[in-house]
C-alpha cells in the first residue's frame, strides 16, 4: 500500500499547483459561482476533469507531449488569449449597466384592518419572473452577465472543458512533471495513484472556488456583484492580452 502512497500525494500535489494559482479560469469560476451554483459546480468538474486527461497523457507519452506541443505553443496561446477577450469583452458588453435598485419594501404602510395603504405596493407579489430566485438561479442571476437563467450543467461543463483544454500550460505543465518522474511512475498502478491524486486535489480547489464565489454572491448587492463581474473580467482580458505577447 505504501508504494501507492507515494505517488498518490505526488499526484496530490502536482493537482494543487496546476488549480490553486488565480487565473482566468479562477476568475471565470468565481463569476459563475456568484451566479449560478449549481452550473459553476459543473463547470469545476470539467475543469478538473481536462486536468485529469492532460494528467493522464502526460503520464502515458509525456516526453511525445512536450516535443509535440512546445513548437507551436505560442500559436495555442495565442488562439487562447483570442478566446478569453471575446469571452471577457461579450460579458462586459452586456454587463455595461448597472441593475436598477430593488423597490424597497419600507415605503408599504399595513394598516391593522390588513390592508394597505394607498397607493403602497402589497408586501408580497405573486410568483413571477421577478419574484424572486428560481429553480436553478441563484439570487443575482443575470447581474453583468447579461443572462437571466443558468445555462444548464450540461453546457456549463462542456464550455469549461473546452477553455481549459485550449490552455497550453497545463500540457506542458503535466507533461515536464511527470517526465521527471517518470521513475517513479513505472507501473499502471503507480500510474492510476497519481491520477486519482490529481483529480482528487483539483477538483476539490475548484470546488472551494465554488462554495467561495456562491456565498460572496449571497451576501453582497446586486450592484456591488455587477462591479465584481466587471473587475474579474477585466482581469480576464488583462490576463488574455499577458498570455499573448510575445506574438508567435
Amino acid at each position: 500500500m505504501s508504494e501507492f502512497i507515494s505517488p498518490a500525494l505526488s499526484g496530490a500535489v502536482a493537482g494543487l499547483g496546476v488549480a490553486m494559482p488565480m487565473g482566468a479560469m479562477s476568475v471565470l469560476l468565481l463569476q459563475e459561482a456568484m451566479r449560478h451554483r449549481r452550473t459553476a459546480m459543473a463547470a469545476a468538474a470539467g475543469i478538473a476533469t481536462v486536468d485529469l486527461a492532460y494528467a493522464a497523457v502526460a503520464t502515458a507519452l509525456g516526453p511525445w507531449v512536450a516535443s509535440r506541443v512546445t513548437p507551436v505553443e505560442a500559436w495555442i496561446r495565442l488562439l487562447s488569449a483570442a478566446v478569453l477577450l471575446w469571452i471577457a469583452g461579450r460579458a462586459l458588453y452586456r454587463g455595461r449597466t448597472l441593475p436598477a435598485p430593488e423597490p424597497g419594501r419600507a415605503r408599504t404602510r399595513v394598516i391593522p384592518s390588513g390592508g394597505e395603504g394607498p397607493g403602497e405596493p402589497p408586501p408580497a407579489a405573486p410568483a413571477g419572473p421577478h419574484s424572486g430566485p428560481t429553480a436553478g438561479t441563484e439570487p443575482g442571476a443575470g447581474v453583468g452577465a447579461g443572462v437571466g437563467a443558468a445555462p444548464g450543467p450540461a453546457k456549463a461543463f462542456a464550455r469549461y472543458v473546452a477553455l481549459t483544454a485550449v490552455n497550453p500550460t497545463t500540457a506542458l505543465y503535466f507533461a515536464a512533471l511527470t517526465t521527471a518522474q517518470a521513475s517513479t511512475l513505472t507501473t499502471p498502478a503507480t500510474g492510476a495513484a497519481f491520477l486519482a491524486g490529481v483529480a482528487a486535489a483539483s477538483l476539490l480547489w475548484q470546488q472551494t472556488l465554488v462554495a467561495i464565489g456562491a456565498a460572496a454572491g449571497r451576501r453582497i448587492s446586486p450592484a456591488v456583484r455587477a462591479w465584481t463581474f466587471r473587475l474579474g473580467y477585466g482581469l480576464v482580458a488583462a490576463y488574455a492580452l499577458k498570455l499573448a505577447f510575445p506574438l508567435p
